[in-house]
């Protein structure tokens, strides 16, 4: 993919090295400095590409990913349980602009018959729903999302740390401790994640 991305930043100059070989053959101070300025694009252009590649290349967990299973510990009682059910929904996406949004839902949630549902629905809907974006920062054992938009307002401005490994296809993240929004007891989360496939793969 990225070979491409190169190949295709290139090709479109190669018309204008042509033109600079023929400029270069009668020089003078005004052809040169045409040639020197359409150079140092060139240079800037493939450096450009270059670190945004070695950025690509340098994130292990870019892309996009599907829940598998949401597990909460509590700390007071060493309880583990399946808060969000046994077939929770989600989708966690990092990009390479550095951008990165997380929405998960429990499973068997209520299904308004109304496109205005009323207000115990729309509470309950709120209840079986965690959804956030923001920035983010990749560390080696460690993802640190900085939320600038979030179902709960609690979390907007804040910083939500995320210990990861990987394996393969699957991500496992695990919280730092932390109370649940959905019980407000103290605890981690073990979430596991499997990447999803582009469309052309």
């Amino acid at each position: 993919m990225y070979k491409l991305m190169l190949a295709l930043a290139i090709v479109p100059a190669l018309p204008f090295w042509g033109h600079a070989a023929e400029v270069l053959s009668s020089p003078g101070p005004l052809q040169r400095g045409v040639v020197m300025n359409k150079r140092a694009a060139f240079t800037a252009l493939m450096l450009l590409l270059s670190s945004t590649i070695a950025l690509a290349d340098d994130n292990p967990i870019l892309g996009t990913w599907k829940l598998k299973s949401f597990v909460r510990e509590v700390t007071a009682t060493g309880e583990k349980y399946n808060q969000m059910g046994e077939h929770p929904n989600g989708y966690l996406s990092y990009s390479a602009d550095g951008r990165m949004y997380a929405i998960l839902t429990m499973d068997n949630r209520i299904k308004p018959l109304a496109a205005n549902p009323t207000d115990e629905q729309r509470v309950k809907l709120h209840q079986t729903l965690q959804a956030y974006s923001g920035t983010y920062t990749v560390q080696p054992d460690k993802v640190i999302h900085h939320v600038d938009i979030s179902w709960n307002e609690a979390w907007t401005g804040t910083n939500q740390v995320r210990f990861f490994k990987l394996d393969g296809k699957i991500l496992t993240i695990t919280t730092a401790p932390n109370k649940s929004p959905i019980d407000g007891r103290e605890g981690q989360t073990v979430l596991v994640w499997e990447k999803m496939k582009g469309p052309t793969q």
